[in-house]
């Protein structure tokens, strides 16, 4: 019994479409397996407090037995390491003696706080001595893991990329200036549900709300605005372009879980400019270390946002030519494509 015509075409119609799932799922698995799958350390800052022979010879031996994994250096007293673990330069400091202390700054990254901690243990354990570990930095009552902050980006991201696919497909019948309006709201919309959750409802953070607000505000605006803009230029592949964008390639470089310090060299050269990375740090700097470089933070994502002022512009543009050139002939996507696209999105 032959396929008929409705049947054939249906299924050539599934078959285009099961692309965009199989490359998600490509693309999902290199990032997150290839970004998560071995924490390693690699040139992770440490201290060893003192000035002395035995302050020197203790680091130079971690140093060489490291092989890389560490970056030892000594420091003359432990006012000088404390402050090097609040401007997270360092993410651990070891004082020798009878009672070993290790100075950490969890709020930093606990998983490279816990990496430290383990090196530090096993070198007290030659000594014969127990390990102290005093938090100079210690996370929020209700973050005691410190990746409350990581989990607020996720919540950011998809309600901000979910809201790309219905603003682009199902509003793209809208003037940009209408789409643009429509992306700003939204944007205030989830950086409050955002804040909310970070603050009355699960207590991530216990202090500067306010900032939190405004972080998570320039982080959805920027990834509003590019999607609005990029939706022009792809089309049904935009809810693609935007995972990769904003989940593949930035919730495995934000450093909510790992570091890069204990990520390979990809994604820990992205954690230096891409948004996520400029939302997690932007946080932990403005809640837990004074603001310290929050200033650059600040700078990475109001780039994107930019950028996304930029792409919209193009679209703009870009769609006042094609109506020019093609007239009658341009058309919108229809309601069941404008539904498709906004039910892959929502899915995913």
């Amino acid at each position: 019994m032959s396929a008929g015509p409705n049947t054939t075409g249906a299924l050539r119609h599934v078959l285009g479409h099961l692309l965009t799932p199989l490359l998600m799922c490509v693309g999902m698995g290199l990032a997150y397996l290839g970004a998560f799958h071995a924490p390693a350390p690699h040139d992770l800052r440490v201290d060893v407090v003192g000035s002395g022979p035995t302050a020197q010879v203790l680091a130079q031996t971690l140093q060489d037995k490291g092989a890389g994994t560490l970056d030892v250096r000594t420091v003359a007293d432990r006012g000088t390491a404390v402050t090097a673990l609040r401007e997270q330069h360092s993410f651990g400091a070891y004082i020798p003696g009878e009672k070993p202390e290790l100075l950490v700054a969890s709020a930093s990254s606990d998983t490279s706080a816990m990496a430290v901690e383990k090196v530090f243990t096993k070198v007290a354990a030659g000594q014969g001595a127990p390990l102290r570990v005093t938090d100079v930095a210690p996370v929020a009552s209700g973050d005691p893991t410190g990746q409350g902050v990581f989990f607020l980006l996720v919540a950011l991201s998809i309600g901000a990329y979910a809201s790309v696919a219905v603003i682009g497909g199902a509003g793209a019948v809208l003037p940009m200036r209408i789409r643009v309006l429509l992306a700003a709201g939204m944007s205030l919309v989830v950086s409050l549900v955002g804040t909310l959750f970070a603050g009355p409802v699960f207590h991530l953070v216990d202090q500067g709300l306010g900032g939190v607000w405004a972080l998570s505000w320039l982080y959805a605006a920027g990834i509003l605005l590019v999607g609005v803009g990029l939706h022009t230029f792809l089309r049904r592949w935009t809810t693609l372009g935007v995972m990769v964008l904003f989940v593949m390639l930035n919730f495995t470089s934000s450093g909510g879980i790992y570091r890069p310090e204990l990520q390979p060299g990809f994604f820990g050269a992205l954690h230096a400019f891409w948004n996520g990375a400029g939302f997690v740090e932007g946080v932990r700097g403005h809640v837990y270390f004074d603001g310290h470089a929050l200033g650059g933070h600040v700078l990475t994502l109001s780039l994107w946002l930019l950028a996304g002022a930029a792409l919209v512009v193009a679209a703009g543009v870009t769609e006042a030519r094609r109506k020019t050139v093609d007239g009658p002939r341009v058309r919108a996507a229809t309601p069941a494509e404008a539904e498709e696209e906004v039910e892959e999105a929502v899915a995913v």
